[in-house]
């Protein structure tokens, strides 16, 4: 996934994804830890707010930003 053209939409395939999980999938952190250190630092938003727990559980019409990139899980 790419920040060009503007957001990218994460198609869910089960009731929901963790957030860290997401953002190892986005290819936006390389691991786990990194995840959550992103996440821990204040650096990812979801739904337009800071988010900082790592497992948070997100689902069909959640928002996620980081680092320049927007996902919508669809």
């Amino acid at each position: 996934m790419t920040a060009m053209g503007g957001p990218v939409d994460l198609e869910l395939k089960g009731e929901y994804i963790e957030l860290d999980n997401l953002l190892k999938n986005a290819g936006i952190a390389s691991s786990g830890g990194e995840a959550g250190q992103f996440i821990r630092s204040g650096s990812v938003k979801v739904n337009g707010e800071t988010e900082t727990r790592v497992r948070r559980k997100l689902r069909r019409g959640d928002s996620v930003e980081s680092g320049g990139l927007r996902i919508n899980i669809v």
